[in-house]
């Protein structure tokens, strides 16, 4: 918490708190004070900045056996909210997520065939006009956050190749931004995956992760290490799916043979389940209510292929936890002890006694929620900067 001057040291401890804050939900002054080691005067001034500027409240907090002053709950303000956006091969899925974390709303706008760039922009900005008088009297917005199924480049927010959409090299930040007047930041799905269970879900108080999701357009991932996410040079890393699992012929959306998107698909588990669509929840539901032999066998191929990718993820990173979403964890939730033990037996004794297999917590707003954190970066960075006409 040091700065060059004053006014710095300022806004680094107005962001920690405010981050704090957004990342662990209510906290009393008293937590504040031990977690940042600024002293109790500090910390009441600090608050009161953030509230004067709209970003946080206070209350009192529950009553308690504790003898001696109660420390009043800071909480983030619900109204200050950013947009999420998530283009996928049947839908656009657009949300209002809130600076506390809460999902105010999220409208799936279902397409017949996979959305171009522009289409999904316009499908997104049509929507956000919708909403355009509620955003403007009941909430304040400081941005718009896209979860994109595909490899973006991360300096400037270059859509350089998202096979299941078809696009290659789309300028879908920059075309949203001059569609809808908000600034906008975009980022692999996966990434945001990971960044959304690390702070808000399962990988909560973790520092090394892997996230893997199983989506309408394959299968990405993410990585969390020592706590902080790794993009690799461009942002491209983490592409899980691609790694080569078998020797089948089968293709991914690279035109890569025998890889654990060629192998392991949504598209395969529908089909034995006799479903032309079914979002997460809904193919969990209907893989845990299955008897049929031909689903099993397909659960347990799809299983074993999804284990060589682990063991191999896991032996080469030693992270604490693997996080699985979308339909990979619909496909986990049938026979999580198969996935466990066949991890087990191509695994270093070491790194799989340290390692946890999760289902992603956050469910269908896992991503609306990692989008969303993607917009609220700047003014975590810096609370003091927020426009008054936000």
């Amino acid at each position: 918490m040091q700065g060059t001057n004053h006014d710095d040291v300022r806004r680094r401890n107005l962001s920690v708190i405010l981050r704090l804050v957004h990342r662990d939900g209510p906290t009393s002054r008293a937590v504040l004070t031990r977690r940042t080691g600024l002293n109790r005067s500090t910390i009441a001034a600090l608050v009161a900045e953030l509230e004067s500027l709209g970003l946080v409240g206070e209350r009192d907090p529950d009553s308690t056996n504790q003898v001696g002053r109660p420390s009043p709950v800071v909480f983030c303000a619900e109204q200050v909210v950013a947009l999420a956006v998530n283009p996928e091969i049947d839908a656009v899925t657009i949300g209002i997520v809130g600076l506390d974390g809460g999902v105010h709303r999220r409208i799936r706008y279902p397409t017949e065939r996979s959305p171009s760039a522009s289409e999904a922009v316009n499908i997104a900005a049509a929507v956000i006009e919708g909403m355009r008088g509620e955003l403007e009297t009941r909430f304040r917005v400081v941005g718009i956050g896209v979860a994109v199924p595909g490899l973006v480049r991360a300096y400037d927010g270059l859509v350089r190749h998202a096979p299941h959409l078809g696009w290659a090299d789309e300028p879908f930040k920059e075309m949203l931004e001059q569609a809808t007047g908000y600034p906008v930041s975009a980022a692999n799905d996966a990434i945001l995956g990971a960044m959304a269970e690390q702070h808000f879900g399962a990988g909560k108080g973790i520092t090394d992760l892997i996230y893997l999701n199983g989506g309408a357009s394959g299968i990405g991932g993410g990585m969390i290490i020592g706590g902080s996410p790794v993009g690799g040079i461009a942002g491209y890393a983490g592409e899980f799916g691609h790694i080569r699992v078998s020797g089948s012929a089968r293709t991914d959306s690279a035109g890569i043979a025998g890889t654990l998107e060629a192998e392991v698909t949504r598209e395969d588990l529908l089909d034995v389940l006799g479903l032309a669509g079914a979002d997460a929840d809904e193919l969990e539901q209907a893989l845990l209510a299955s008897d049929a032999p031909l689903v099993r066998a397909e659960v347990e191929r799809q299983l074993d292929f999804l284990a060589v990718a682990l063991a191999g993820a896991i032996n080469i990173l030693n992270p604490q936890l693997v996080v699985l979403g979308g339909f990979l964890a619909a496909l986990f939730s049938v026979d999580p002890e198969r996935l466990r033990l066949a991890v087990a037996s191509m695994t270093l004794g070491s790194s799989f006694g340290s390692v946890r297999i999760s289902a992603a917590e956050l469910g269908s707003n896992l991503l609306m929620i990692g989008a969303a954190e993607l917009a609220f970066e700047g003014l975590l960075d810096d609370p003091s900067g927020l426009s008054s006409a936000a």
